[in-house]
């Protein structure tokens, strides 16, 4: 409870400054903290013999979360490290790495907790470690606790060091659903289901007090491949077999440094000073200076004069490659940050599509679905964009429902072997509240012109004849899904039926099944739009939809609230973000495409 104050009035204090340097200083306030960033950011040099740090600590996705006010305010007046990064960012900068002089290795520098990248994030930045050993620079990786997600990028390194204290996680993938059925019962809140698809499992929850056949069967398989993916590579790097690591899980779960080491798991065990020494031995340094040994982040080595804008392809050029990001859940209207609004996100490929500057696009999709009427919307003008410029998808952590409706139209589908693909199902959630609210004295009563007047009332159940009309629009765009993917894919129908059914694939498993049409990721779809487009190193890169200025960013944050917190705070959290999908639920026919509310893979 001292720790969740602690953060708590942390958490207020920050908002509170943030807002009185509104209400006092203005816009000419945060400009100053604006030019005191800029001044910052405009004054990093890159010393010869430096060594790159990628801080596992820090998350990288394809658009940062905003800040809350006093990490925004912190970030500014402070060098606070980020708490993500973007995608491309990373990897272009670890590519530009490989190729400078002044760059003579990297260092992994672990965490104290784990990484909050997601799988298919993170075998993009495997990929480009994997690139800059190639190089013959040399990666060390160093860690207390090394946990999975962590212990992936770092089994690319040269050398991979434990803490004597530490540990070596290799305990397995799960997937565990929170079912709320059984509350809902208690509270009086009833839920009526229309659904297509006998793996789509999204109701579940509302529903049942424990997983389907179906919906086990699914997870399992699901599971299985991104767990190949990850012993095989591991397997690779360490030279070792996946029948040994598969040992460590059955027999151990957690091995302590001393074993980690025996079993090959690691190669050496030492103290962070120690790996210091290790690493100014790497850059020719005799003694510790102001910092344990010459580095540079990867947040700021992307700002030196020698990387900055390198990643974004001839600065000269007038031909344009835009980076479109769909990255959240799809909802209906405009929606806010951290979200696919249907109107704003078609809005925003239009003009792409009648700028004539811009010659090709990728469509960046890292979304688990939502509305399907959004879905559609927003698929309609990827098919348009489609007839007059190349637009290609490059899948990240998950594209499924909703979120592969709006990707299959294009020329091209791209996905990591981790990308959690498909879902084609759809599905109708119908609450109401007439035991809650009898239970209070709250009763309605009413008139109407037609039997379905009131179709949309929360006030009762629905009707027999009601759920017939529900179950007729969903069947209506289920159809309307498979047809089009049998259509866009070029699949025979009978295939995608039984592909169908609402059940999630791997990315293996969809390439395999002609859901997409090649493994890669964000850079392979970028040079093939260069390539379709026949623009050879005459483009250039702009990332869309605009990022937010950072008094933008900081006057949005001032409506938001992120707190640390202890483990039970964490885990209350949690199911308040579980339970907070609810809200996104905006299909103005209450039907949705999307995956497993609470899909989590640990």
């Amino acid at each position: 409870m001292k720790e969740f104050l602690k953060y708590t009035l942390a958490s207020v204090v920050g908002n509170l400054l943030g807002l009185f340097l509104v209400i006092t200083f203005g816009m000419g306030g945060i400009a100053f903290l604006v030019v005191v960033s800029a001044s910052r950011g405009t004054q990093t040099t890159l010393r010869d013999k430096s060594v790159l740090v990628l801080d596992l600590s820090v998350g990288i996705a394809d658009t940062a979360p905003p800040p809350t006010p006093s990490i925004a305010i912190g970030q500014t007046l402070r060098e606070d490290r980020a708490r993500f990064l973007p995608l491309r960012v990373v990897l272009e900068t670890i590519e530009r790495a490989s190729k400078d002089d002044k760059i003579v290795g990297l260092y992994l520098q672990g965490s104290s907790g784990t990484t909050p990248t997601g799988f298919g994030n993170l075998k993009e930045v495997r990929r480009a470690l994997e690139g800059f050993k190639e190089s013959g620079k040399t990666i060390i990786a160093y860690d207390t606790d090394w946990t999975e997600r962590e212990y992936y990028l770092g089994s690319v390194a040269d050398q991979i060091i434990i803490h004597p204290m530490g540990t070596v996680e290799m305990s397995g993938f799960s997937s565990q659903s929170v079912f709320l059925a059984g509350a809902l019962e208690r509270f009086g809140i009833g839920v009526q289901v229309t659904r297509v698809g006998q793996y789509k499992s999204a109701v579940e929850p509302f529903l049942r007090q424990e997983m389907s056949p179906e919906n086990r069967q699914q997870m399992q398989q699901l599971l299985g491949d991104l767990w190949g993916e990850f012993t095989g590579a591991i397997a690779s790097s360490r030279s070792l077999t996946t029948a040994q690591l598969q040992q460590i899980v059955n027999q151990d779960g957690f091995l302590m440094a001393a074993d980690a080491k025996d079993r090959e798991m690691v190669d050496h065990i030492a103290h962070r000073d120690e790996v210091a020494a290790k690493l100014r031995e790497l850059t020719e340094e005799k003694e510790e200076g102001r910092q344990p040994f010459r580095r540079v982040g990867i947040q700021e080595y992307s700002r030196t004069p020698q990387v900055k804008g390198s990643w974004a392809g001839n600065p000269n050029s007038r031909n344009i490659i835009a980076v479109v990001y769909a990255d959240g859940e799809i909802v209906d209207g405009r929606g806010g940050i951290g979200q696919v609004g249907g109107d704003r996100f078609s809005e925003e490929l239009r003009r792409l599509r009648d700028n004539d500057r811009v010659k090709g696009i990728v469509l960046r999709v890292n979304s688990p679905g939502g509305s399907a009427t959004a879905s559609e919307v927003i698929a309609r003008e990827v098919q348009l964009t489609r007839e007059e410029k190349p637009i290609i998808v490059s899948m990240g952590n998950a594209a499924a429902s909703g979120g592969y409706w709006i990707a299959m139209g294009s020329d091209r589908i791209f996905a990591e072997p981790t990308t959690v693909t498909g879902s084609i199902g759809v599905f109708g959630l119908l609450f109401n509240a007439q035991d809650i609210a009898n239970q209070n004295g709250i009763t309605w009563d009413g008139v109407k012109t037609g039997p379905f007047a009131d179709l949309n009332s929360i006030s009762r159940p629905k009707t027999d004849q009601e759920l017939q009309k529900v179950q007729q629009m969903v069947d209506f765009i289920y159809q309307r899904f498979v047809s089009s993917v049998a259509q866009l894919r070029d699949l025979p129908q009978e295939e995608v039926l039984e592909m169908s059914q609402g059940r999630v694939w791997s990315g293996v498993q969809a390439e395999a099944l002609g859901l997409v049409d090649q493994l890669g990721g964000l850079q392979d779809a970028i040079a093939a739009v260069a390539e379709k487009a026949e623009l050879g190193d005459d483009w250039k890169l702009a990332e869309y939809p605009r990022i937010p200025s950072f008094e933008e960013r900081l006057l949005e944050s001032l409506r938001t609230e992120a707190t640390q917190a202890d483990p039970l705070t964490r885990e209350l959290l949690q199911l308040y973000h579980e339970l907070s999908v609810l809200r996104h639920l905006n299909d103005p026919r209450g039907i949705y495409t999307r995956l497993p509310f609470n899909l989590q893979i640990d």
